[in-house]
């Protein structure tokens, strides 16, 4: 059946239309593109200004500086994915001898090696990648700023020594995994390590006058994995739909939520931003967005998902200073989830429902605290609490018979239904935390006993 909300309402289109076009004209930029992807297909494009005489549009390839970065996260959660790795391992037990190999591959993937954030010598983003032939020519002779895994330290060269270890795992250089596990799975063929035309130029506009200077467009060698990609607004759409709802042929949304979870918090007291694995995270309008900002000289660009709307914006332009592109993209996701929010699928009965999960259901107390359990698609769980003080969390189904915590305080805990001597349930155990049918059973096992005169007014 047609969905007859698949297209953008037109006061919707004109909206973002208007918001791209106020971006390019007051950030001054030679040109500027945006995209919105919902549900995996993108909706809406627009551009302004001109590349080699005519308006950019979804083909058009810009430079996306950082947004590399997440390309290179997802192949080494690939990795991971694949037993190959661990993310607490140390760098050291996979890619030996780099002088950082103390660091863990989590704290790599999360900035919060400590390591340098620029490597040392000429503005690597500027100079040609030759002249940082090896890793010790990216990290230099001491490459720490912090102990690691103490704060987050945003890390360029970190990045390097997470592209060289999908590098030495796989055995074939980086770019070649990314095409051949990423880029050809989700049709990406416009995403490209060097420019393909169409392409736009990298320029400086000039402070204090309307005019411009060429920036020079480096290889980056060995920083490859940190920034190289140029990319289309079309693929950086598809790019933005898999961050979103996952696909089997490159990673799992399981492993795709793991990398939205903050895995460090900013270096200041503001808790609207923080970072993931690989994955930028900002707090913007009420809604959590997930993605990258990226700039090098004479380009900017950003990608943000919402996974609660399905909805990600794309925005690149081809200066190196003006246009703020990561507020433009988020305004992009606001103004298509404001004007025309999700529309709910519809609601359908469990296909099937095991009699003894029917059983767990309904209301369960901690203490005196009422919760209620509820079953899901899949034998999966959720624990919310009544009152709405409380820690909720939602559980897959194990098949040892018990469910791991998949969100909130009980992400990756256990949660075990206790059966008594007879077969029926007694409590249910959440890793010391006891849930009782009756606030402070004394039938149950709670821990430090319940009082013997049972409940009674205050003497």
């Amino acid at each position: 059946m047609t969905d007859p909300f698949e297209n953008l309402l037109p006061d919707t289109r004109r909206a973002l239309h208007h918001r791209i076009a106020t971006a390019q004209a007051q950030g001054r930029s030679p040109s500027l593109v945006g995209a919105v992807v919902r549900d995996g297909r993108t909706v809406w494009t627009g551009g302004r200004g001109a590349v080699a005489g005519r308006e950019p549009d979804g083909d058009t390839q810009y430079r996306t500086g950082s947004i590399t970065k997440t390309f290179t996260a997802v192949l080494v959660l690939r990795l991971r994915d694949e037993g190959l790795l661990d993310l607490a391992d140390p760098l050291d037990k996979h890619l030996p001898a780099t002088g950082a190999g103390e660091v863990t591959i989590a704290q790599l993937l999360a900035h919060t090696g400590g390591l340098a954030a620029e490597t040392p010598g000429p503005w690597w983003e500027r100079t040609p990648g030759e002249l940082r032939r090896a890793l010790p020519d990216v990290l230099g002779e001491e490459p720490f700023r912090h102990p690691p895994g103490r704060v987050h330290h945003y890390s360029n060269p970190g990045y390097t020594l997470l592209g060289s270890l999908v590098g030495q795992l796989r055995g074939e250089p980086w770019e070649t995994v990314l095409r051949r596990e990423v880029l050809e799975p989700l049709g990406m063929d416009r995403t490209t390590t060097r420019p393909a035309a169409p392409y736009a130029d990298g320029w400086a506009v000039h402070p204090w006058a309307d005019v411009l200077l060429p920036e020079p467009a480096q290889d980056l060698g060995l920083m490859e994995p940190a920034g190289q990609l140029w990319s289309t607004a079309a693929d950086l759409g598809r790019w933005g739909a898999f961050l979103t709802a996952g696909d089997a042929r490159v990673l799992a949304p399981e492993t795709l939520a793991e990398m939205r979870t903050p895995a460090a918090a900013p270096g200041s007291d503001s808790w609207d931003a923080g970072y993931g694995l690989g994955l930028q995270l900002v707090r913007r309008d009420g809604r959590t967005l997930a993605g990258h900002t990226g700039s090098l000289p004479g380009f900017l660009a950003t990608l943000w998902t919402s996974a609660e709307d399905r909805l990600a914006a794309v925005v690149m332009a081809n200066v190196t200073a003006g246009p703020a592109v990561a507020a433009v993209a988020a305004e992009l996701v606001r103004i298509v989830a404001e004007r025309e929010p999700v529309v709910p699928a519809p609601w359908k009965p469990l296909p099937e429902a095991d009699p003894e999960l029917l059983a767990l259901t309904g209301p369960w107390y901690w203490g005196p605290t009422p919760y209620t359990l509820r079953l899901a698609a899949g034998r999966a769980l959720e624990l919310t609490p009544l009152g709405g003080a409380g820690r909720a969390s939602r559980f897959r189904a194990a098949k040892d018979g018990t469910w791991t915590g998949l969100d909130g305080y009980h992400a990756g805990e256990t949660l075990r239904a206790v059966r008594s001597d007879d077969g029926s349930v007694s409590h249910l155990d959440l890793r010391s935390f006891v849930f009782t049918r009756q606030p402070y059973d004394p039938a149950a096992p709670v821990p430090g006993g319940v009082d013997p005169q049972g409940w009674r007014p205050l003497p």
